[in-house]
């Protein structure tokens, strides 16, 4: 429990980093991804939970 509330203050840290250093940009970067398709969200969405994946499996090896 211990390791996974960790990770999950490490998630929380990354996630909220660009919203600490670059407010500004991030929202015009929030308006250009609601003009992307869903398939290609949906692409880049599969392509970061195999990354995820695969760093977790080298992690845990």
């Amino acid at each position: 429990m211990d390791y996974f509330l960790c990770v999950l203050g490490m998630v929380f840290i990354l996630e909220g980093l660009p919203y600490l250093a670059v407010p500004d940009k991030l929202k015009t970067y929030m308006i250009k991804i609601t003009t992307l398709p869903d398939s290609t969200l949906r692409i880049i969405g599969f392509c970061t939970v195999a990354a995820g994946l695969i760093l977790l499996y080298l992690g845990r090896r």
